[in-house]
């Protein structure tokens, strides 16, 4: 099997992972929602520390790349609570099609902080991606719009965590990230954890387990998706997550997304095709 065709299965299978991790979310709902962030990132922890050892790596990174690692992990980590939060409130396809709003957010940042140059042909596709986001969120302009509006904070915080990687190009190892981002996690989750701590039951804690290896799989797959091919050529692939999300909204929690937040999907993914195919034309030019 050719290294591209790997790529793509790999990362279909990552998309395919978180979507689970979303459904398994959504069910988990008597679980406090720290208990749950701070579960997962131990068990992210665990495994990165178990694959550095295999490795022979160290999971500090360079002294001068610290600081942006930790910056790196801040927005992660509150883009996974307001992720969370917006799954637990949303239609299972809603949250997935909101969160996939990052890359157009890296556009922005990359050309504010990093003086990317926006190309003219982007400025069509972020008005595609702003018309499709305001028909799944669909302003009212009251407490009912809190976790649409999660769920695009969500977006903006990995569209940071996102321009933070790009700045800091090949200089880390991807474990050396993840440690940062699940330490970064279990510090902020620990103390509002504590507060609230619920002892899970039997069927809870299966729930938190399952929660960590999904991540951890979601994780590992995408990995190994970029290590096959260029982020450029599969990166499109990602946006499975919405189908997939949708079909299992679809089978296991009974959802139906409206035809506003049908047309806002198809907008956003059609954006972020177009935006993919110009990247690659560009490329080769």
């Amino acid at each position: 099997m050719e290294n591209k065709s790997k790529a793509v299965i790999y990362m279909l299978l990552s998309s395919l992972c978180f979507s689970f991790m979303n459904v398994i979310i959504k069910i988990s709902g008597s679980i406090p929602m720290f208990e749950r962030i701070f579960f997962m990132n131990a068990a992210t922890i665990i495994f990165v520390c178990i694959a550095a050892r295999k490795n022979k790596r160290s999971l500090f990174g360079q002294k001068q790349s610290r600081k942006y690692l930790v910056i790196r992990a801040l927005f992660g980590y509150l883009g996974l609570i307001t992720n969370f939060y917006s799954i637990s409130k949303l239609l299972l396809a809603d949250s997935s099609i909101l969160n996939k709003l990052s890359p157009f957010f890296v556009i922005i940042f990359a050309f504010i902080f990093l003086k990317e140059k926006l190309k003219k042909q982007q400025i069509p596709i972020l008005i595609l991606v702003f018309l499709g986001a305001v028909l799944v969120v669909k302003p009212q302009f009251s407490l009912e719009m809190l976790p649409a509006f999660s769920g695009v904070l969500s977006a903006v915080f990995g569209g940071a965590a996102y321009t933070l990687l790009r700045f800091l190009g090949n200089k880390e190892d991807l474990l050396t990230i993840l440690f940062y981002f699940s330490l970064v996690s279990l510090v902020g989750t620990l103390p509002i954890m504590a507060m609230n701590f619920k002892v899970p039951t039997l069927i809870q804690a299966i729930t938190l387990i399952a929660i960590g290896l999904v991540w951890i799989g979601g994780q590992s797959y995408m990995t190994l998706a970029y290590k096959f091919a260029p982020a450029g050529e599969i990166s499109i692939y990602s946006y499975a997550t919405i189908v997939f999300s949708t079909v299992l909204g679809f089978v296991v929690l009974k959802e139906y997304p409206d035809i506003l937040s049908f047309m806002g999907g198809t907008l956003i993914i059609a954006a972020g095709t177009i935006n993919y195919y110009y990247g690659r034309r560009t490329i080769n030019i």
